[in-house]
């Protein structure tokens, strides 16, 4: 009788004790896009959004959107500098979701990675 079965063969993965599903490419992260555009613009607050999209991996049309999202929720601010845009991060803001509400900006940029030189220059606490 044959034997027949539904997963796929367990691989043991070097240096592990237990054995683990082969491991497939996967496209999902544990950020949204709104939050690596707000981690970028934090990090350089004077690129352009063409620049923002290509770190990011989205659309430039796409990026423009969840600025705009992000500057009507109160989370950054547009000044206009020339023929560019800065961008100001908004840090005491509480993060939206529910579960991470307790959480503002600033803990979620400090998290992520290294700001720019003078992290404080390109944010501002709201009260």
């Amino acid at each position: 009788m044959a034997s027949y079965s539904l997963s796929p063969p367990l691989t043991v993965q070097p240096g592990l004790r237990e054995f683990a599903p082969p491991s497939e490419p996967s496209h999902w992260t544990f950020l949204s896009n709104h939050a690596y555009v707000l981690i970028e613009l934090h990090n350089n607050p004077d690129q352009v959004l063409r620049e923002v999209a290509g770190k990011v991996g989205i659309t430039e049309r796409a990026v423009q959107r969840i600025v705009q999202e992000l500057e009507e929720e109160g989370y950054l601010t547009r000044e206009r500098v020339g023929r560019r845009n800065r961008y100001r991060l908004i840090t005491g803001k509480p993060l939206r979701h529910p579960l991470a509400s307790r959480q503002t900006i600033d803990a979620l940029v400090r998290l992520v990675g290294p700001g720019p030189v003078g992290q404080d220059k390109h944010a501002f606490r709201s009260p």
